[in-house]
Formats: structure tokens, C-alpha cells, sequence
């Protein structure tokens, strides 16, 4: 069946809830609450990468993330949301045993450390993606990137790699209802795929939220 990810964003001004678990005891015992409502993996992150956020440093991520994944990773799979190889090293040094790479980038640290890693799709930086959401076939275009990233991985001896199609990353609401729709062109390539849905901006759009609801 499927694996449900709870989503754990430590960070002050993440999508959905920025803000809201910046104390580590607050995320940890959010952690462990989404365990007990049925996630199977909990993903922290101390990054935003909403459409416009700014890079966030690595000593300032790892602040953020690394007591929370060290007591989380003791009940429950963890994986460390993060673009920065440092704190990828860290996070998986501390009990986290995915990288769920936004950057795509971090294949060969999955690699060298035997850890999972996920292959997300988006066309550009966040503090860029929105000016790029331009594709002549999306579900094409996504799928190509997925294959060639999911690949690379795999030749650099990454064991268990995911693909993300990147809902919300550079894609605009019919792009991202689109993916979604073609969502068996990525389950047919026989990897696992991760999507990440919940909260996004468009489905705010779809039921037609005031904007500080989306």
C-alpha cells in the first residue's frame, strides 16, 4: 500500500506551517504525533522552499533540524528535507536514512552515505521557479528529468531512489493538475514515487481560499 510522509517543516516561513514547531520539543512532539495518526516516514526540514524563499545557511538549517531528527529517527524513519550536502551529512550522522533533495543534487552523498534519496523535479531555484513554469508537454518534460536524475543516481550506486514530480515547483495550478492526472507515466518507469500535495498554494486556488488560507 501506500507510505504516507508527514511533512515537518521547521522553519519560520515554510508553506503551510511556517512557524509553528521552531522549538525543537514543539516539532518533536508534532513528529510523533503524525506518527500516531499513521505516518510511516516523517520528512523535517529546516529550509522553506516556497516560491520566492531565500536560501537558508547550513549551520542555520542544522540548528533547526538536528536534535529533532536525532529523537525522531528513534520512533520512526526520518528524512532530512534539504538542498546543503553539509547538513545532508549531518542529518543521516544523526538518524535520518533519506535525502529528500529539492535540488536534485545530492545523489552522490545518497551514494557515499547508503541512504535513499528523492529526486525531485523543479525547473529552477525557489527565489526563481515561478518565472519558469513554461513546458511545451509538462508530463513529458517532468518524466524526462525524472528518468535522467533517477539514472544518474542509480549509476553512482544510490540503492533505493524515489521521483518527485515537484507539485507546486515551477509548475502553475492547470500544469500541476495535469502531473497529477498523469501521475501512472511516473508510477510505469517501476520506482517509487513521492507526491507532495497537501497544503500547496493551488489547491487553495482550486476552492477559491482567501490568499492568507493558501
Amino acid at each position: 500500500g501506500p507510505v504516507v510522509m508527514g511533512i515537518l517543516n521547521v522553519t519560520p516561513d515554510s508553506f503551510s506551517d511556517g512557524g509553528s514547531f521552531v522549538e525543537s520539543s514543539d516539532a518533536v512532539a508534532h513528529g510523533l504525533r503524525l506518527v500516531a495518526e499513521g505516518a510511516h516516514v516523517i520528512d523535517v526540514g529546516g529550509e522553506s522552499t516556497r516560491p520566492g524563499a531565500k536560501p537558508v545557511p547550513a549551520e542555520v538549517q542544522l540548528a533547526r533540524v538536528l536534535g529533532v531528527v536525532e529523537q525522531l529517527s528513534d520512533h520512526v524513519a526520518v528524512s532530512i528535507d534539504t538542498r546543503s550536502e553539509a547538513v545532508a551529512r549531518s542529518a543521516v550522522a544523526a538518524g535520518a536514512t533519506i535525502l529528500n533533495d529539492v535540488g536534485a543534487s545530492l545523489g552522490h552523498v545518497a551514494a557515499d552515505l547508503g541512504v535513499g534519496w528523492v529526486a525531485m523535479h523543479t525547473p529552477a531555484d525557489p527565489t526563481v521557479m515561478v518565472d519558469h513554469a513554461t513546458y511545451a508537454d509538462v508530463v513529458d518534460e517532468v518524466t524526462a528529468a525524472l528518468v535522467e536524475a533517477a539514472q544518474t543516481a542509480a549509476r553512482a550506486g544510490v540503492e533505493r531512489v524515489w521521483i518527485d514530480p515537484g507539485i507546486g515547483f515551477g509548475k502553475d495550478l492547470q500544469q500541476n493538475l495535469t502531473v497529477m492526472h498523469h501521475v501512472d507515466a511516473l508510477l510505469d518507469l517501476g520506482r517509487p514515487v513521492l507526491v507532495g500535495a497537501s497544503r500547496k498554494r493551488f489547491i487553495g486556488a482550486l476552492l477559491d481560499l482567501p490568499e492568507d488560507q493558501r
